[in-house]
């Protein structure tokens, strides 16, 4: 089984709660390090603007390139779930390595501020899902435009969609996530537009 993510692009308002939800949740300290980040993503100007916003967890790959990255075997995706996971002990700290960092192609894995910070990120809430919960951040969003759950059963009630606007599936890794996009009008699509990430870290 592989758990994975549901992002409903068209119903996001950009309100972060998902953000401190997730903050609070997991005791994750101020900082630079954000297991969930929202991207808001500006094309056209006015009277026509565009704006959409993009909900950034880790996507928990089916073959995350962060796994083998790792030179000491800190991060693993568990057989049972999918979800990957990270031995902060083991990991070397990110002024010695960042090589996760470098080979995730969105930038999942995280650090604090500190001093050979050692690398953290969202793991779905692992310990929520044998309690019958889901993430912090589905049940926290006030839009309902996030879900989380087995691929398969995300598919089968969303649709096969795994792109949206600000956000591209890189097959190689196969990211675990489901959207419903808000696409931008067909006069900006050659408009590359603008994209900012909140919270702003040093470290993305």
């Amino acid at each position: 089984m592989q758990l994975g993510i549901y992002f409903d692009q068209t119903r996001c308002t950009g309100c972060y709660t998902c953000i401190v939800a997730c903050k609070d949740w997991n005791d994750v300290p101020a900082g630079p390090a954000a297991w969930m980040r929202v991207s808001t993503i500006e094309k056209g100007k006015y009277p026509n603007p565009f704006v959409a916003y993009l909900a950034q967890p880790c996507y928990h790959c089916s073959n995350p390139d962060c796994v083998p990255a790792c030179p000491v075997n800190a991060i693993t995706k568990r057989k049972e779930d999918g979800i990957v996971v990270v031995d902060r002990e083991a990991c070397l700290g990110y002024d010695k390595c960042n090589a996760c960092l470098e080979a995730c192609p969105y930038r999942s894995p995280q650090f604090g501020a500190e001093t050979n910070a050692k690398m953290q990120k969202c793991d779905l809430c692992a310990a929520r899902w044998p309690e019958g919960k889901k993430p912090i951040c589905v049940e926290g969003c006030p839009m309902r435009a996030l879900d989380a759950g087995p691929m398969e059963e995300l598919k089968k009630k969303y649709g096969t969609a795994q792109e949206g606007e600000g956000f591209k599936f890189v097959a190689k890794t196969g990211p675990s996530v489901v959207y419903k996009p808000k696409p931008a009008p067909k006069e900006l699509a050659k408009d590359k537009g603008s994209l900012s990430t909140a919270p702003i870290t040093a470290r993305q």
